[in-house]
Protein backbone atom coordinates (compact mmCIF):
# COMPACT_ATOMS: atom_id res chain seq x y z
CA UNK A 1 0.00 0.00 0.00
CA UNK A 2 1.37 3.42 -0.97
CA UNK A 3 2.17 5.96 1.76
CA UNK A 4 -0.22 8.51 0.27
CA UNK A 5 -3.06 5.99 0.39
CA UNK A 6 -2.23 5.06 3.98
CA UNK A 7 -2.14 8.71 5.02
CA UNK A 8 -5.49 9.44 3.36
CA UNK A 9 -7.14 6.50 5.14
CA UNK A 10 -6.16 7.85 8.53
CA UNK A 11 -8.06 10.40 10.64
CA UNK A 12 -6.57 13.87 11.19
CA UNK A 13 -4.66 13.07 14.38
CA UNK A 14 -2.67 10.19 12.90
CA UNK A 15 -1.57 11.64 9.60
CA UNK A 16 2.20 11.89 9.51
CA UNK A 17 2.37 15.67 9.35
CA UNK A 18 -0.05 16.09 12.25
CA UNK A 19 1.69 13.80 14.75
CA UNK A 20 4.99 15.72 14.74
CA UNK A 21 7.24 17.37 12.20
CA UNK A 22 10.47 19.37 11.88
CA UNK A 23 9.95 22.83 10.49
CA UNK A 24 12.47 25.66 10.19
CA UNK A 25 14.48 24.74 13.28
CA UNK A 26 11.41 23.92 15.38
CA UNK A 27 9.71 20.70 16.46
CA UNK A 28 6.00 21.00 15.74
CA UNK A 29 3.76 18.63 17.71
CA UNK A 30 0.04 18.07 17.25
CA UNK A 31 -1.63 19.15 20.50
CA UNK A 32 -3.84 16.24 21.48
CA UNK A 33 -4.84 17.96 24.73
CA UNK A 34 -7.07 20.35 22.81
CA UNK A 35 -8.50 17.91 20.28
CA UNK A 36 -11.29 17.64 19.08
CA UNK A 37 -12.19 21.18 20.10
CA UNK A 38 -9.13 22.65 18.38
CA UNK A 39 -6.74 21.39 15.71
CA UNK A 40 -3.63 23.11 17.01
CA UNK A 41 0.10 22.55 17.34
CA UNK A 42 2.79 23.20 19.93
CA UNK A 43 6.05 24.71 18.65
CA UNK A 44 9.18 23.64 20.53
CA UNK A 45 12.49 25.46 20.20
CA UNK A 46 14.67 23.06 22.23
CA UNK A 47 14.85 19.58 23.74
CA UNK A 48 13.51 20.69 27.09
CA UNK A 49 10.37 22.10 25.45
CA UNK A 50 9.82 18.81 23.61
CA UNK A 51 10.36 16.82 26.82
CA UNK A 52 7.85 18.96 28.69
CA UNK A 53 5.35 18.59 25.85
CA UNK A 54 5.61 14.80 26.12
CA UNK A 55 5.29 14.88 29.91
CA UNK A 56 2.32 17.25 29.75
CA UNK A 57 0.45 14.94 27.37
CA UNK A 58 0.62 17.18 24.31
CA UNK A 59 1.19 13.89 22.52
CA UNK A 60 1.01 10.24 23.59
CA UNK A 61 0.96 6.71 22.22
CA UNK A 62 3.35 6.64 19.27
CA UNK A 63 3.62 10.43 19.20
CA UNK A 64 6.39 10.84 21.80
CA UNK A 65 8.82 8.72 19.76
CA UNK A 66 8.31 10.94 16.71
CA UNK A 67 8.62 14.12 18.75
CA UNK A 68 11.76 12.80 20.44
CA UNK A 69 13.41 11.98 17.11
CA UNK A 70 12.79 15.47 15.83
CA UNK A 71 14.13 16.83 19.13
CA UNK A 72 17.42 15.07 18.37
CA UNK A 73 17.41 16.63 14.89
CA UNK A 74 16.84 20.02 16.50
CA UNK A 75 19.72 19.36 18.90
CA UNK A 76 21.99 18.61 15.93
CA UNK A 77 20.98 21.92 14.37
CA UNK A 78 21.73 23.84 17.56
CA UNK A 79 25.09 22.28 18.47
CA UNK A 80 26.57 21.86 14.98
CA UNK A 81 29.37 24.37 15.59
CA UNK A 82 30.57 22.67 18.81
CA UNK A 83 33.48 20.25 19.04
CA UNK A 84 32.72 16.57 18.45
CA UNK A 85 33.15 15.75 22.14
CA UNK A 86 30.86 18.59 23.15
CA UNK A 87 28.25 17.52 20.60
CA UNK A 88 28.29 13.96 21.94
CA UNK A 89 27.77 15.24 25.49
CA UNK A 90 24.85 17.35 24.30
CA UNK A 91 23.23 14.48 22.42
CA UNK A 92 23.64 12.11 25.38
CA UNK A 93 22.08 14.65 27.73
CA UNK A 94 19.17 15.10 25.31
CA UNK A 95 18.72 11.33 25.02
CA UNK A 96 18.54 10.88 28.80
CA UNK A 97 16.05 13.72 29.19
CA UNK A 98 13.77 12.32 26.49
CA UNK A 99 13.93 8.72 27.77
CA UNK A 100 12.85 9.91 31.22
CA UNK A 101 9.65 11.39 29.83
CA UNK A 102 8.21 7.89 29.25
CA UNK A 103 10.03 5.29 31.39
CA UNK A 104 7.44 2.58 30.64
CA UNK A 105 7.46 3.01 26.85
CA UNK A 106 10.73 1.29 26.03
CA UNK A 107 10.21 1.69 22.27
CA UNK A 108 11.12 5.35 22.77
CA UNK A 109 14.36 4.38 24.51
CA UNK A 110 15.28 1.87 21.80
CA UNK A 111 14.68 4.40 19.04
CA UNK A 112 16.82 6.99 20.80
CA UNK A 113 19.61 4.41 21.11
CA UNK A 114 19.42 3.89 17.35
CA UNK A 115 19.52 7.65 16.82
CA UNK A 116 22.73 7.82 18.86
CA UNK A 117 24.30 5.24 16.54
CA UNK A 118 23.41 7.41 13.53
CA UNK A 119 24.87 10.45 15.30
CA UNK A 120 28.13 8.67 16.14
CA UNK A 121 28.45 7.48 12.55
CA UNK A 122 27.82 10.94 11.09
CA UNK A 123 30.31 12.59 13.43
CA UNK A 124 32.94 9.95 12.67
CA UNK A 125 32.50 10.46 8.90
CA UNK A 126 32.38 14.26 9.19
CA UNK A 127 28.83 14.37 7.81
CA UNK A 128 26.12 16.91 8.57
CA UNK A 129 24.41 15.33 11.59
CA UNK A 130 21.18 17.28 11.21
CA UNK A 131 20.68 16.19 7.60
CA UNK A 132 21.79 12.62 8.27
CA UNK A 133 19.50 12.23 11.28
CA UNK A 134 16.51 13.84 9.58
CA UNK A 135 16.83 11.67 6.47
CA UNK A 136 17.26 8.51 8.56
CA UNK A 137 14.28 9.24 10.78
CA UNK A 138 11.87 10.26 8.04
CA UNK A 139 12.75 7.12 6.07
CA UNK A 140 12.18 5.10 9.24
CA UNK A 141 8.88 6.87 9.88
CA UNK A 142 7.67 6.09 6.36
CA UNK A 143 8.70 2.44 6.74
CA UNK A 144 6.79 2.33 10.02
CA UNK A 145 3.60 3.46 8.31
CA UNK A 146 4.00 0.57 5.90
CA UNK A 147 4.38 -1.73 8.92
CA UNK A 148 1.27 -0.19 10.49
CA UNK A 149 -0.63 -1.07 7.32
CA UNK A 150 0.68 -4.66 7.35
CA UNK A 151 -0.42 -5.07 10.99
CA UNK A 152 -3.76 -3.48 10.16
CA UNK A 153 -4.43 -6.05 7.45
CA UNK A 154 -3.96 -8.83 9.98
CA UNK A 155 -6.17 -6.98 12.45
CA UNK A 156 -8.89 -6.39 9.86
CA UNK A 157 -8.91 -10.11 9.06
CA UNK A 158 -10.01 -10.77 12.65
CA UNK A 159 -12.99 -8.42 12.38
CA UNK A 160 -16.23 -9.99 11.22
CA UNK A 161 -19.34 -8.36 9.82
CA UNK A 162 -21.54 -7.23 12.70
CA UNK A 163 -18.76 -7.12 15.30
CA UNK A 164 -18.89 -4.83 18.27
CA UNK A 165 -15.36 -3.79 19.17
CA UNK A 166 -14.11 -2.63 22.56
CA UNK A 167 -10.90 -0.65 22.81
CA UNK A 168 -9.03 1.31 25.49
CA UNK A 169 -7.37 4.71 25.39
CA UNK A 170 -6.09 5.62 21.88
CA UNK A 171 -4.84 2.50 20.12
CA UNK A 172 -3.52 4.61 17.26
CA UNK A 173 -2.47 3.86 13.71
CA UNK A 174 -2.73 0.10 13.15
CA UNK A 175 -6.04 -0.10 14.99
CA UNK A 176 -7.61 2.81 13.09
CA UNK A 177 -6.30 1.45 9.79
CA UNK A 178 -7.74 -1.98 10.63
CA UNK A 179 -11.13 -0.40 11.27
CA UNK A 180 -10.91 1.52 7.97
CA UNK A 181 -9.96 -1.66 6.09
CA UNK A 182 -12.84 -3.58 7.66
CA UNK A 183 -15.22 -0.79 6.71
CA UNK A 184 -13.87 -0.71 3.14
CA UNK A 185 -14.48 -4.47 2.92
CA UNK A 186 -18.15 -3.83 3.63
CA UNK A 187 -18.15 -5.02 7.23
CA UNK A 188 -20.66 -3.34 9.51
CA UNK A 189 -18.99 -2.72 12.87
CA UNK A 190 -19.48 -0.63 15.98
CA UNK A 191 -16.83 0.58 18.43
CA UNK A 192 -17.14 1.11 22.19
CA UNK A 193 -14.48 3.31 23.74
CA UNK A 194 -14.14 4.02 27.46
CA UNK A 195 -13.53 7.70 28.17
CA UNK A 196 -10.07 7.05 29.75
CA UNK A 197 -9.80 9.39 32.72
CA UNK A 198 -8.22 11.69 33.71
CA UNK A 199 -7.13 12.88 30.24
CA UNK A 200 -10.11 11.42 28.36
CA UNK A 201 -8.10 10.04 25.45
CA UNK A 202 -10.92 7.64 24.59
CA UNK A 203 -13.54 10.37 24.50
CA UNK A 204 -11.40 13.07 22.88
CA UNK A 205 -9.08 11.12 20.57
CA UNK A 206 -10.43 7.65 19.83
CA UNK A 207 -14.13 8.43 19.47
CA UNK A 208 -13.67 11.45 17.14
CA UNK A 209 -11.12 9.52 15.05
CA UNK A 210 -13.43 6.51 14.64
CA UNK A 211 -16.32 8.89 13.90
CA UNK A 212 -14.17 10.61 11.26
CA UNK A 213 -13.81 7.22 9.54
CA UNK A 214 -17.59 6.98 9.30
CA UNK A 215 -17.82 4.09 11.74
CA UNK A 216 -20.45 4.11 14.52
CA UNK A 217 -18.84 4.68 17.91
CA UNK A 218 -20.18 5.01 21.44
CA UNK A 219 -18.31 6.53 24.38
CA UNK A 220 -18.77 4.65 27.64
CA UNK A 221 -17.51 5.26 31.17
CA UNK A 222 -14.32 3.55 32.32
CA UNK A 223 -16.44 1.45 34.71
CA UNK A 224 -18.90 0.23 32.05
CA UNK A 225 -17.01 -2.34 29.88
CA UNK A 226 -17.96 -5.40 31.96
CA UNK A 227 -21.65 -4.55 31.72
CA UNK A 228 -21.45 -3.83 27.99
CA UNK A 229 -19.65 -7.16 27.50
CA UNK A 230 -22.33 -8.95 29.52
CA UNK A 231 -24.96 -7.61 27.11
CA UNK A 232 -23.30 -9.41 24.20
CA UNK A 233 -22.55 -6.14 22.40
CA UNK A 234 -18.82 -6.82 22.06
CA UNK A 235 -17.19 -9.60 20.04
CA UNK A 236 -13.55 -8.39 19.97
CA UNK A 237 -11.33 -6.36 22.31
CA UNK A 238 -8.42 -4.52 20.65
CA UNK A 239 -5.77 -2.25 22.15
CA UNK A 240 -2.26 -1.10 21.38
CA UNK A 241 0.62 -1.76 23.79
CA UNK A 242 3.21 0.56 25.25
CA UNK A 243 5.37 -2.46 26.01
CA UNK A 244 5.25 -6.21 25.45
CA UNK A 245 7.66 -8.48 27.31
CA UNK A 246 9.29 -11.52 25.77
CA UNK A 247 7.12 -13.76 27.93
CA UNK A 248 3.91 -12.12 26.71
CA UNK A 249 2.92 -9.60 29.38
CA UNK A 250 1.13 -6.56 27.92
CA UNK A 251 1.67 -3.08 29.32
CA UNK A 252 -0.86 -0.47 28.25
CA UNK A 253 -2.93 2.43 29.57
CA UNK A 254 -4.37 1.81 33.03
CA UNK A 255 -7.74 0.09 32.66
CA UNK A 256 -6.60 -2.29 29.92
CA UNK A 257 -6.07 -5.13 32.40
CA UNK A 258 -9.49 -4.94 34.05
CA UNK A 259 -11.14 -4.90 30.61
CA UNK A 260 -9.10 -7.97 29.64
CA UNK A 261 -10.38 -9.79 32.73
CA UNK A 262 -13.97 -8.87 31.87
CA UNK A 263 -13.51 -9.85 28.21
CA UNK A 264 -12.00 -13.21 29.18
CA UNK A 265 -14.89 -13.88 31.55
CA UNK A 266 -17.38 -13.27 28.73
CA UNK A 267 -15.48 -15.29 26.12
CA UNK A 268 -14.41 -12.24 24.11
CA UNK A 269 -10.87 -12.49 22.65
CA UNK A 270 -8.35 -9.75 23.40
CA UNK A 271 -5.93 -8.82 20.60
CA UNK A 272 -3.00 -6.42 20.95
CA UNK A 273 -1.35 -4.35 18.21
CA UNK A 274 2.41 -4.18 18.79
CA UNK A 275 5.77 -3.83 17.05
CA UNK A 276 6.68 -7.00 18.94
CA UNK A 277 8.27 -7.65 22.33
CA UNK A 278 11.14 -5.65 23.78
CA UNK A 279 14.09 -8.05 23.90
CA UNK A 280 15.44 -6.11 26.87
CA UNK A 281 12.26 -6.86 28.87
CA UNK A 282 12.11 -10.62 29.44
CA UNK A 283 9.34 -10.77 32.03
CA UNK A 284 6.97 -8.95 34.36
CA UNK A 285 9.72 -8.24 36.89
CA UNK A 286 11.61 -6.18 34.30
CA UNK A 287 8.75 -3.71 33.80
CA UNK A 288 8.90 -0.19 35.24
CA UNK A 289 5.42 1.31 35.56
CA UNK A 290 5.29 5.09 35.27
CA UNK A 291 3.55 6.70 38.23
CA UNK A 292 2.34 10.19 37.43
CA UNK A 293 1.69 13.04 39.85
CA UNK A 294 -1.30 11.97 42.02
CA UNK A 295 -2.64 15.52 41.79
CA UNK A 296 -3.64 14.75 38.19
CA UNK A 297 -6.21 12.26 39.50
CA UNK A 298 -8.01 15.04 41.34
CA UNK A 299 -8.74 16.96 38.15
CA UNK A 300 -10.43 16.28 34.84
CA UNK A 301 -9.72 18.71 32.00
CA UNK A 302 -8.39 21.19 34.60
CA UNK A 303 -11.61 21.01 36.62
CA UNK A 304 -11.23 19.86 40.26
CA UNK A 305 -13.18 16.69 41.01
CA UNK A 306 -12.60 16.32 44.76
CA UNK A 307 -11.38 17.93 47.97
CA UNK A 308 -7.75 18.93 47.25
CA UNK A 309 -6.62 17.69 50.68
CA UNK A 310 -7.54 14.07 49.83
CA UNK A 311 -4.71 11.76 48.76
CA UNK A 312 -4.62 10.06 45.33
CA UNK A 313 -2.65 7.45 43.39
CA UNK A 314 -1.91 7.45 39.65
CA UNK A 315 -0.14 4.50 38.02
CA UNK A 316 -0.39 5.41 34.33
CA UNK A 317 -0.21 1.82 33.00
CA UNK A 318 -1.17 -1.70 34.01
CA UNK A 319 0.04 -5.20 33.14
CA UNK A 320 -2.11 -7.87 31.47
CA UNK A 321 -0.76 -11.44 31.82
CA UNK A 322 -0.47 -13.61 28.69
CA UNK A 323 -3.29 -16.01 29.59
CA UNK A 324 -5.76 -13.18 28.97
CA UNK A 325 -4.36 -12.39 25.49
CA UNK A 326 -5.68 -14.19 22.39
CA UNK A 327 -3.02 -12.82 20.08
CA UNK A 328 -0.37 -10.15 19.50
CA UNK A 329 -0.76 -8.54 16.06
CA UNK A 330 2.48 -7.48 14.36
CA UNK A 331 3.56 -6.78 10.81
CA UNK A 332 4.61 -10.44 10.60
CA UNK A 333 1.30 -11.94 11.65
CA UNK A 334 -0.78 -12.80 14.71
CA UNK A 335 1.23 -14.51 17.45
CA UNK A 336 0.37 -16.28 20.67
CA UNK A 337 1.87 -14.32 23.58
CA UNK A 338 3.54 -17.59 24.59
CA UNK A 339 5.38 -17.80 21.25
CA UNK A 340 6.87 -14.30 21.22
CA UNK A 341 10.19 -15.36 22.74
CA UNK A 342 10.63 -17.97 19.98
CA UNK A 343 9.72 -15.68 17.09
CA UNK A 344 11.39 -12.47 18.30
CA UNK A 345 13.94 -13.66 20.85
Amino acid sequence: MELVEINEMLPFLLRRENVARYEEGMVVIGDRRKYPFEKSFVYCSDVEAVARAIEEMVTQGGGPANAAMYAMVLTAHQCASDSVDRQLETFESARRRLVNTRPTNTALARRLENAMQIIHGALTEGENVEDKLLTWFENLRDQNYQKYAASAEYGASLIEDGDGILTMCFAETSFLLALAMARNAGKNIRVFTPETRPYLQGARLTAPSVHELGIPVQIIGDNMPAYVLSQGKVQKYFTAADLVTLDGHIVNKIGTFQNAIAAHHHGVPYFVFSWGPDKMKPDRASIEIEERDPVEMKFCRSIPTTDPSIDAYYPAFDITPPHLVAGVITQYGIHSPYDLHRFFG
